[in-house]
Parts: C-alpha cells; sequence; structure tokens
C-alpha cells in the first residue's frame, strides 16, 4: 500500500491554492537529474582526456553513455533508490543509489565481455566516467533530500485527510497517522454523524456529521476520506460511501480494529479480495535456491580447505584421551525437526551426555585439555560441514540449541514464547548473533533474549551478502572473543 505521510490538522478558511507537487513528482525530477548527472559525467570524462576517435566510435561511447543511464534507472528502480525514504534519507539514499551504479557497472562489462566490444573503449575514460557518475549522483542526492524534506516539513506534499468515524476505529487511524512520519498526510478533523461536533480526540477536533463532510468537500478543503466504521456495520458503511461518492474525492476504508494489529503487513488481492499477510516463509522462492547453492558450493569449498586441519585435530584428540574423534547429539533443526549434530568431542568419552544437556562453564571438568583449545576458537564446531552438505544445516542460520538447554534455570522455549520462530530457517554454523558477542554459555533469560533477537533481526535482513559478510567476520570475531568454554 502506498506510504503517504502525517502531520497536524491544517487551519483553512477557504479553499487554498495548492502545488500540484507530490513525492512521486520529486522522485520523477530526481530521475531527471540523475540521467542528466550520468550524461554530463560522460562529457567532463571526454573532455579530461581530451579523448578523440573516430567517428563511427565516438557513436559508441555516446550509446555507452545513454545504455548506462537507462540501466541505472531500471536497477534504481528496483533497489528502492526512489521510495519515501530514500528521498528522505540520505544514507539511505547513499547505499541504493551507489548500489545501482555499480550493479550497472558490472552488468554493462559482462554483456561488452561477452559481445567482445570491450576493447573498442578506453579503460581510463570507462573509469573515469563512471567514477564521476558515482560523484555526480552523490551530489545529486545531496542536493534534493534536504529541500525535499525542507517541502515536507512546509506541508506542500500533504493531502487533507478527513477521517469519517470518531469512534475507537478511527481514533487508532489518527493515532497511527500521526506517528507515522513517512506518510504525507494532514488530517483536518473527525467527522461523524453520532457524535457531537468540537469534542476532541488526539487532538483532533470533531467537525461535524457527513453533511458538513460534503460541504468541506465542496470547497476545496478535503483531498481524501478514510471511512473508519466497524465493518460489521454493513448497512452503515454502504450509506456512508455512497453519499460521499457523490463528491471528486479519493475514498478510503479504514481497516477494523484488530487490521491495526497487522498495520505493517502486507496487503494482496486474492482474486479481487484484500488480505493481509500475516507472515511470510522466510528465505522461500529464489532466496531459498541462492541459499542452497551457497551452502553446496562454498560448503565444500570450506571442507576441502579444512581437511587437513580437520585430520590434525582428530590425532590430537585421540593422542590427548581416549574415545571416538567425533561426537553427535541431537539438536532441533528447521520446522523444529530433530537431527543429530556433529562436533568434535571436546569432554572426555563418559562424560558426553546425550540427554538433559548442561550448558559447558568456564573451567568445566568435563572438558578435555584439547578440547578446551578447540572450543576456544571453535574448531570442534567444523564437522558440521557434513551437517551443511547433508542439508541438516546452513552455513550461516541461528545456532542450534538442545531443547533441554536452560537460561536462568528454565529451558530455552519457556523463557521466550516464540522461540520456535528461530526455527523457520536451517541453523547454522555460524551467526548473526555469534558474530556480535552473543556467544557461548547463556546464563540468564537477558542473555537468550539478546540471541534470540540477533537471530531474528538474520532472517528478517537475510540476503547472500549478509552471508558472506556474517562468515568473513566469523574468524577474527570468534577467535579473538572469550565466551566460548
Amino acid at each position: 500500500m502506498r506510504a503517504e505521510a502525517a502531520e497536524r490538522p491544517l487551519e483553512e478558511s477557504k479553499a487554498a491554492v495548492r502545488l500540484p507537487l507530490s513525492l512521486p513528482a520529486i522522485s520523477w525530477v530526481s530521475r531527471l537529474v540523475e540521467l542528466a548527472a550520468v550524461l554530463g559525467a560522460s562529457y567532463l570524462a571526454t573532455l579530461i582526456y581530451d579523448l578523440r576517435v573516430p567517428q563511427d566510435l565516438a557513436i559508441n561511447y555516446g550509446r555507452l553513455t545513454l545504455l548506462t543511464g537507462i540501466v541505472y534507472l531500471v536497477l534504481s528502480e528496483s533497489m528502492g533508490a526512489n521510495d519515501v525514504e530514500a528521498q528522505l534519507s540520505f544514507r539511505k539514499a547513499l547505499g541504493r543509489v551507489l548500489s545501482s551504479l555499480v550493479f550497472t557497472a558490472v552488468t554493462l562489462l559482462t554483456v561488452g565481455f561477452f559481445l567482445k566490444a570491450t576493447e573498442e573503449f578506453s579503460r581510463i575514460w570507462v573509469v573515469t566516467f563512471f567514477a564521476l557518475s558515482a560523484a555526480g549522483l552523490i551530489v545529486t542526492r545531496a542536493a534534493l533530500i534536504p529541500l525535499t524534506r525542507r517541502l515536507k516539513r512546509q506541508g506542500v506534499f500533504n493531502q487533507r485527510v478527513a477521517i469519517y468515524g470518531a469512534g475507537p476505529q478511527g481514533s487508532r487511524l489518527a493515532e497511527y497517522i500521526l506517528g507515522h512520519e513517512k506518510l504525507t498526510l494532514s488530517i483536518n478533523g473527525f467527522y461523524d454523524d453520532r457524535v457531537p461536533a468540537n469534542v476532541q480526540t488526539h487532538g483532533l477536533p470533531v467537525l461535524g456529521g457527513s453533511q458538513r463532510l460534503i460541504a468541506d468537500i465542496r470547497q476545496g478543503l478535503v483531498d481524501q476520506v478514510i471511512v473508519a466504521l466497524p465493518w460489521s456495520a454493513e448497512k452503515r458503511l454502504r450509506e456512508v460511501v455512497e453519499l460521499i461518492a457523490l463528491t471528486p474525492v479519493r475514498i478510503r476504508l479504514a481497516p477494523d480494529i484488530a487490521g491495526f494489529v497487522f498495520a505493517q503487513r502486507t496487503v494482496v488481492l486474492l482474486g479481487e479480495v484484500p488480505v493481509v499477510t500475516v507472515f511470510e516463509r522466510p528465505i522461500s522462492g529464489v532466496d531459498q535456491a541462492l541459499k542452497w547453492l551457497e551452502d553446496k558450493v562454498l560448503g565444500l569449498l570450506i571442507l576441502a580447505v579444512a581437511a587437513p586441519l580437520m585430520a590434525v585435530i582428530g590425532i590430537a584428540i585421540k593422542l590427548d584421551t581416549p574415545g571416538p574423534v567425533f561426537f553427535r547429539q541431537q539438536r532441533e533443526g528447521f520446522n523444529n525437526r530433530p537431527f543429530l549434530v556433529w562436533k568434535f568431542r571436546t569432554m572426555f568419552a563418559d562424560r558426553c551426555e546425550g540427554d538433559n544437556i548442561a550448558q559447558a562453564t568456564r573451567r568445566d571438568p568435563r572438558i578435555t585439555r584439547v578440547g578446551a583449545l578447540l572450543r576456544r576458537s571453535s574448531l570442534d564446531e567444523l564437522p558440521q560441514l557434513i551437517n551443511v552438505l547433508l542439508g541438516q544445516m546452513s552455513l550461516v542460520g541461528p545456532r542450534p540449541h538442545a531443547a533441554s538447554t536452560r537460561a536462568g534455570g528454565r529451558v530455552f522455549s519457556e523463557v521466550i514464547a516464540r522461540y520456535a520462530a528461530r526455527h523457520n530457517v536451517k541453523p547454522g554454523l555460524t551467526g548473526w548473533a555469534q558474530i556480535c558477542g552473543w556467544r557461548g554459555e547463556t546464563q540468564t533469560e537477558e542473555q537468550l533474549q539478546k540471541r534470540f533477537e540477533y537471530d531474528l533481526h538474520y532472517i528478517d535482513n537475510w540476503s547472500v551478502w549478509f552471508d558472506l559478510y556474517i562468515l568473513i567476520r566469523t574468524a577474527a570475531t570468534v577467535l579473538g572473543q572469550k565466551g566460548a568454554y
């Protein structure tokens, strides 16, 4: 659903002349200015290097410049560079704009390579062109965003909204609008035939009934009406909507009271009926295929590199204490399905626990000398690469815990009611919580809560790049921490 913004009611005694401006209109201005910045970057790069090429090749430079601008506009649109938050926040816009330009460069270079066209262009010109394009795009956004924010504060983009219905549903709607910074809406007030005029709700007055609303619309004081009546009042809803429909104004139906609980959820059409998507399966569709490919390819590469080290570790375990090299213990995986996790044995063979597992503590007498070193460096987790290749785990994800593990004397699932949400994705060999310091023994419920929050953040924000970032940071972070015993 389109985001539109919220301000306190505007005092208007007569229909004001309003500028035909909106955030979408400003975004189109931004697109045109950015296209001009790319074209200008090409011209400057040509001047800087006094580029002189035959006429037939000069046409190719022009085509490359225009193609760069078009591909950039397409990619920037798909990456959200023109969304409301990117129009109002330089920090958010910067990442999306530069990412779009980088992907544009990679796309064109890849196409040029396969078409064997890269030899036709000066490499130093191409590098300068993209560098100047980046600078031009940054300057463009740095100039447009403060202007856009200033206009928004002045209410230039705001649509004047009337809420019909001053009951609990209308009150919740007004509270939501007034607390939503990204919306571009100014609430004139409430209208309701069953509530006396001049009553205040959230600092907003009840201006009158449906006839007063019609009069205000006729005077040009209202751009949009949101009907906030209980959906069960079907007859009243129809009567109000049919009456307002006689005027040239946008009419919207506010969600019922229960709808505000899921206010941030996506609304989609099921046939012709709008339904709220309460929860999507995380990492599904194409993302699931990418995650699978990442686990298999990188898992095999890491296993091949780590194999000699794993052999040395196995010999050290055998020489240190009698017993098997590996230890298998039940964990809960995707969809709460149990599986056996592989680890190097770090405890004395007769003290390894299969059920009612107690987390290892500092100076735990169950841990062997080699085991202590393996735990501090997390090298005891390396055999879980087998679980990754078997499809039971991922390289990155929430760490798998035994169902009986406790924090503050209570099992994890009792401490956090939504703890099972961690199992909506496969558990990982490493995870976002671990590299952020939430690793090792969980002594208190607060520690478990923090770990859970980081795990949910990873699930909600997953990407291949996020996984690679976590993998790169894992070695340095884990080796330097002291949380694991």
